[in-house]
């Protein structure tokens, strides 16, 4: 918290000191390079940068970085929790309404982050600039595929009380310890120099933090990016479509899961509403979050023409694969009839 205070007071001193130079040349400035397409066309384009606007530019990082902590460790904590009262209380007052609309927005306000910046961290050499269309299915993708999220696993914490424990608590462990556990079969060593002032205790401390921020993350939503602690850049910087295809396909199936015992096992918390109804609209809510995922993907995508491929070939490839694996399946009776008719 005082590093944070301290962060905002150097910020403020920095904007009051270029607002009184305003219109004066910086002596010290630095040229900065990056790519940008046009109209399908890479064209590289260079700008002077002071020093007092690249400090700004790593503070606005560090905010952004500071509002996902905030969101997910957090917001969504405190969403939950009141998510879970609610449910039990069966009213809903107006502070916790404020609330809870408050928290929602500010974790909607991480996962969209996440997704900016996982696109800065994998194409870096790149200028990149989102399009209102662009962040409003962001925007409406990650909402719905948070609050659906949520309320299946509050509707499923209610019914099986603390038998929901274990469960949660493996399924965040899980998270938790994948990066690791895909680290020490690498055989790969810790990364040295993720900064310059780090000792191998610092370096363990921040791998630490980073992973259960990436657990928190993945709990709640997919954290648009792959954590490798084997690399000093700490994320997959490729279009890892089997990953993504993979989170979804294990919270499908894990939602569905807690939607039935929801439905089959829940407690009459919700006056006047249909426990199959409830049921049907969570799950229907999930799987339209995803088709906002693959809209956003396929079309929407502001480096879209950089992928080696796109959601509908991976979608294809697989289909594909499923499809001659059914045919060699049904074959081989075929084949094996034939053989035993030419030996008879």
């Amino acid at each position: 918290m005082m590093l944070y205070s301290c962060r905002c007071l150097e910020a403020m001193i920095k904007y009051l000191t270029l607002w009184k130079k305003e219109g004066q040349e910086e002596p010290y400035v630095s040229l900065t390079r990056k790519k940008m397409l046009i109209d399908g066309q890479e064209v590289l384009i260079e700008w002077e940068v002071g020093h007092s606007i690249r400090t700004l530019a790593m503070h606005r990082n560090a905010y952004k970085r500071m509002s996902q902590i905030q969101a997910f460790l957090g917001s969504v904590p405190q969403l939950t929790y009141q998510l879970y009262v609610t449910l039990i209380s069966a009213e809903v007052p107006l502070g916790r309404a404020v609330l809870m609309v408050f928290s929602l927005m500010s974790v909607t306000y991480g996962a969209t982050l996440c997704n900016m910046l996982a696109i800065q961290i994998k194409y870096d050499d790149y200028k990149i600039r989102l399009g209102p269309v662009e962040v409003l299915c962001i925007t409406i993708w990650r909402t719905l595929e948070i609050t659906s999220r949520l309320m299946i696993l509050v509707l499923f914490s209610a019914t099986l009380k603390l038998k929901a424990v274990p469960f949660l608590v493996l399924n965040f462990l899980v998270i938790l310890f994948e990066p690791w556990v895909k680290f020490w079969r690498s055989g790969a060593q810790m990364p040295n120099n993720i900064e310059k002032n780090f000792s191998r205790v610092g370096t363990l401390v921040v791998l630490i933090s980073v992973t259960i921020l990436y657990a928190g993350i993945n709990f709640s939503c997919w954290s648009a990016l792959q954590l490798r602690l084997a690399d000093r850049d700490l994320v997959d910087k490729g279009q890892n479509w089997g990953h993504m295809g993979l989170h979804y396909s294990v919270r499908l199936v894990e939602n569905v899961i807690m939607v039935l015992v929801f439905k089959f096992f829940g407690v009459k918390v919700l006056l006047n509403y249909c426990h199959s109804l409830i049921a049907l609209q969570l799950i229907i809510a999930y799987l339209i979050s995803i088709g906002f995922m693959l809209l956003f993907f396929q079309y929407l995508h502001p480096l879209r023409s950089l992928f080696t491929h796109n959601v509908i070939d991976y979608l294809h490839c697989v289909c594909c694969h499923w499809h001659h694996r059914r045919r060699a399946e049904n074959s081989e009776p075929s084949f094996d009839a034939e053989t035993r008719q030419s030996v008879v």
